[in-house]
Order: structure tokens, then C-alpha cells, then sequence
């Protein structure tokens, strides 16, 4: 297999540049539950700086992809407000916690149903990670 270093980091990359675009999307919600959003956003970006060095890429090839990734974060939060203004003008303050709440229930409801008994993955992600004790042939026959 005659992969290009490009082709083999390219999806690590994207998950990397993209992690810190979740947190932060989130970030009103965290804020509310005691979060450090700045303390998460510096861990972050030295996760993504070490990734960057682990994958021997060059001082431009890593301001180029800070740049993109900034440019991106602003993008997101961005969209973020004016999805927050367009929820604003159909839900009073009241209905939005009352839907938050839903969410946060339904949430911890199929979190819980996860867990139950197989672990804090759940069994098909043990299974695609190859954590899963069973032999291959239970598994494939579920």
C-alpha cells in the first residue's frame, strides 16, 4: 500500500482540528455546567500542536492549519448566533429551557440505557475498537 504521508494524516487532522469546533460550539451549554471554557480551549490547542509535531509537519504547514482552524471557529460561532437569534424569535426564554431540559433528559436516558451493562463504550464500539471478549463468530451472528 503506497500511501502518501498526506493520505495517512489527513483524517487525523481533521479530527484534530475539529475537536476544539465541538467544544466550542458548545460552549454556552458548558459554561452553565461549571466548564472552564478557556482552560479547555488552551488543552486543546496543545493536543492539536503536539498532533502537528507528531505528524512532522512544517512551521507553515501548522500556521496554516491554525489559521484555517480560527478562521472555521469564527465561521461556526458565528452560524451558532444566528441559529440562536432564529430559535429566539420562535420560543420564548421559557420554551428554550423547557426544550434544553427535554434534550438533556432524553440525553441522560440513552446514556443510561448505554451503559447498562456493557461498559462505558457500549458494545458495538467495543467491537469496532476490538475491545469486545466475544469471539468474532457471536459477534458477527448478532
Amino acid at each position: 500500500m503506497n500511501m502518501s504521508l498526506r493520505q495517512l494524516f489527513a483524517p487525523a487532522l481533521l479530527a484534530v482540528a475539529l475537536m476544539p469546533l465541538a467544544f466550542s460550539a458548545n460552549a454556552g451549554h458548558h459554561n452553565s455546567t461549571g466548564i472552564d471554557r478557556e482552560a479547555m480551549q488552551e488543552r486543546m490547542e496543545e493536543y492539536r500542536q503536539e498532533a502537528y509535531q507528531r505528524a512532522g509537519l512544517s512551521e507553515e504547514q501548522q500556521t496554516a492549519l491554525n489559521e484555517a482552524h480560527a478562521e472555521h471557529r469564527d465561521a461556526m460561532l458565528s452560524l451558532r448566533e444566528e441559529h440562536q437569534a432564529q430559535v429566539a424569535e420562535i420560543l420564548t426564554e421559557e420554551e428554550q429551557q423547557t426544550l434544553r431540559d427535554a434534550m438533556r433528559e432524553m440525553h441522560a436516558e440513552r446514556h443510561g440505557e448505554r451503559r447498562q451493562g456493557e461498559g462505558a463504550h457500549g458494545k458495538r464500539d467495543c467491537e469496532r475498537r476490538g475491545h469486545h471478549s466475544e469471539p468474532a463468530e457471536e459477534s458477527a451472528a448478532e
